[in-house]
């Protein structure tokens, strides 16, 4: 019979960041936002994703699920979607002036948020956090190592 000296860290990280996400996620919707509609927003701010294809990929969610929320966002005035001119199946995705106002609130957020994680955590732990996660994505297949760059990108 398999026994486990320890608890699985697998099931140690995956519970870490579910509470770590819906801590963010209450943090967002405490300021008229979502962790879905944050990813959104920074991915159309970062100007990577103009089309819609792209923009589900980079948010890693479903087409479908994606246009749920773009109708949402596009309902309440966040952004706009139209026809690329050059591939008219393609559709451009644009922050309106109330897009950009959520995304300067929610990125206040976000960054009042990571300060509040990093709190009695010095900079060499946090690196070695970041190194520790990419072998763990490196274990099972994921994604490659993350850079400090491209991580701060994200605020």
């Amino acid at each position: 019979m398999f026994e486990l000296a320890a608890k699985p860290i697998g099931l140690d990280l995956a519970h870490t960041a579910k509470v770590v996400r819906r801590a963010l996620d209450d943090a967002m919707i405490a300021n008229g936002g979502s962790l879905p509609v944050w990813s959104v927003l920074i991915s159309v701010k970062s100007r990577q994703f103009g089309h819609q294809r792209q923009l589900a990929e980079s948010v890693g969610i479903q087409g479908a699920t994606l246009t749920h929320h773009l109708n949402a966002m596009e309902a309440d005035g966040l952004l706009t979607r139209r026809r690329d001119p050059a591939n008219r199946r393609k559709h451009l995705v644009e922050l309106t002036p109330s897009g950009e106002a959520l995304f300067l609130r929610l990125r206040e957020t976000a960054i009042a948020f990571d300060r509040q994680l990093r709190t009695g955590i010095s900079q060499d732990e946090l690196d070695h956090a970041r190194s520790v996660f990419a072998r763990l994505r490196a274990n099972v297949g994921g994604e490659g190592v993350e850079t400090k760059d491209e991580a701060e990108a994200e605020l």
